[in-house]
């Protein structure tokens, strides 16, 4: 879905999975340091947005989820996962309830698949899912940001910043006194910084919630009856996930990024411990990554992306 703020003037259109919103607005590290001092905002409209109404909808949710939702307050935020049988990550939902309704975004394309595993769950549940992404955007405020969020149907709060649920139609106008506009790859380059994990960019058909830093986040290890939960509390209480999740400060005198899937070497040896899951030019840091690495790599070991070497800043203990 083509968002109409791709007419905004410098707008150079995304690529890939961010495909239909602008990638940067033609000052990359100047959209990075507004948004850093909480100024500006992100078109996250690309996103899919998916609704769950009806009186069971948090109970309902809480037997789906890896997040304690069943006494969910209105307005309050929470991160979840649905995952496989077996443990691995499927789905990440970032959700908020307005106290009748659970507004929740997730991946590009990534609605429609959600949709049919939760209508094949429902049962006798009292609740209705729908897609909304017709006529709802996400769009971002970075933390600090003073804008008003007037208009919004709802608006997730979080440490480092605001979700709002915006109606499509109007979408230019109702941004407009949010400040200056930043693309994806200003966003993207803080939530890498922060070390905050994305569905299809840190994990694969394999990634379990620990390897990513999700335990913090998504996952609420007091609460069972989940698909999964037995692999979770088992890898929390007798074992170790086999992957960790790094950030990478890469050497600023090379002159390309690595992209996601590059293979990750310990210097000096030739196998592959890992890969580059996601890659920005960040405005303070200079080039940076996250990485997903076998477990049993070297906290203090100098690795190579390809050939940019880089060192090890520790998200997942080893």
């Amino acid at each position: 879905m083509k968002s109409p703020l791709l007419a905004l003037p410098g707008a150079v259109p995304a690529e890939g999975p961010d495909e239909g919103v602008a990638a940067h607005y033609g000052t990359i590290f100047g959209e990075q340091r507004a948004l850093a001092e909480g100024r500006g905002f992100v078109d996250l409209s690309h996103r899919g947005v998916v609704t769950v109404t009806g009186e069971d909808r948090l109970s309902w949710l809480h037997l789906l989820l890896t997040q304690h939702v069943s006494a969910l307050p209105p307005g309050q935020a929470a991160d979840a996962l649905i995952l496989s049988p077996n443990g691995h990550v499927e789905h990440a939902l970032y959700l908020v309830d307005d106290g009748t309704t659970v507004w929740a975004h997730v991946e590009p394309g990534t609605q429609q698949a959600l949709i049919a595993y939760l209508e094949s769950m429902k049962f006798f549940y009292r609740v209705e899912v729908a897609d909304a992404t017709a006529e709802f955007a996400v769009v971002h405020l970075p933390a600090g940001s003073t804008a008003a969020a007037d208009g919004a149907a709802a608006v997730r709060e979080l440490p480092y910043g605001r979700d709002l649920f915006l109606p499509r139609e109007g979408l230019a106008d109702a941004v407009a006194a949010f400040g200056p506009a930043a693309g994806v790859w200003a966003y993207e380059a803080l939530r890498i910084e922060g070390h905050r994990p994305r569905l299809g960019f840190e994990t694969d058909h394999r990634t379990i919630p620990h390897e990513v830093d999700w335990l913090e986040t998504a996952v609420h290890l007091q609460k069972g009856c989940y698909r999964g939960q037995e692999t979770v509390a088992r890898v929390h209480n007798l074992g170790r996930p086999p992957r960790r999740l790094v950030f990478l400060h890469l050497d600023g005198t090379e002159e390309k990024l690595p992209p996601h899937g590059t293979e990750i070497r310990v210097a000096g040896q030739d196998r592959p411990v890992g890969f580059v899951t996601s890659s920005a030019r960040h405005h303070e840091l200079g080039p940076v990554a996250l990485a997903l690495v076998k477990r049993n790599t070297p906290v203090d070991a100098v690795l190579l992306a390809d050939t940019v070497p880089g060192t090890q800043d520790v998200i997942v203990p080893a």
